[in-house]
Order: structure tokens, then C-alpha cells, then sequence
């Protein structure tokens, strides 16, 4: 059974960082590419960063702030948050691109 656990959220000011994580098991992780969402309430959930063999994308709103990564011998894939902004408020969740596989998410509160 595939399970994505996240962790990491909680409240952060603006201008601050935040380390959010994302545990994979049940898959074969390694061949894997790995990717994170986010949702506001109301909002439609938008894609943040994705991470393959390659390398790394981002959506424009978080390029130069947010930084991907992973551990495969940990089988688990992060989002290192800087210089966080009001409109980073958000639950954050990880998938597996192209399936129906998702975490429940972990909750970003940035305050003023």
C-alpha cells in the first residue's frame, strides 16, 4: 500500500523558512519522480515543485525562494521554504506525478 506522509507545517513569519517533509513507502521510491502541491481554501490546489532525474522545476511564485530535494536512502523528498510570503498560506501535499497517489498534507500558516 502507497503512503506519502508530510510533516513540517506550522506557523512561520513572513520573511522566514520552514522545512517541509514528505515519507514515501509502499512504491519503489528511488524511480520516482516526486512533486509538491499547495491549497488555499477556495482556492484551486496549484503545483509547486517537481523533482526528477534531471533535476528540478518550479512554479514561478516560489523560484529562487523554495528549494526541492530528496533522500532516496530515506525514501523521502523535502521543500526547504525561504523568504516566505503572506500567499504562501497553504495546506501543502506531495504526490506521485501522473497518479493518484497523495498525502494528506501539512498546513503552512505565514503571519505578518
Amino acid at each position: 500500500q502507497v503512503q506519502l506522509v508530510e510533516s513540517g507545517g506550522g506557523s512561520v513569519q513572513a520573511g522566514g523558512s520552514l522545512r517541509l517533509s514528505c515519507a514515501a513507502s509502499g512504491i519503489n521510491y528511488n524511480a520516482r519522480n516526486m512533486a509538491w502541491y499547495r491549497q488555499n481554501p477556495g482556492n484551486q490546489r496549484e503545483w509547486v515543485a517537481t523533482i526528477f532525474s534531471g533535476g528540478t522545476t518550479y512554479a514561478n511564485s516560489v523560484k529562487e525562494r523554495f528549494t526541492i530535494s530528496r533522500d532516496n536512502a530515506k525514501s523521502t523528498v523535502y521543500l526547504q521554504m525561504n523568504r516566505v510570503r503572506l500567499e504562501d498560506t497553504a495546506v501543502y501535499y506531495c504526490t506521485i506525478p501522473g497518479t493518484n497517489y497523495w498525502g494528506k498534507g501539512t498546513l503552512v500558516t505565514v503571519s505578518s
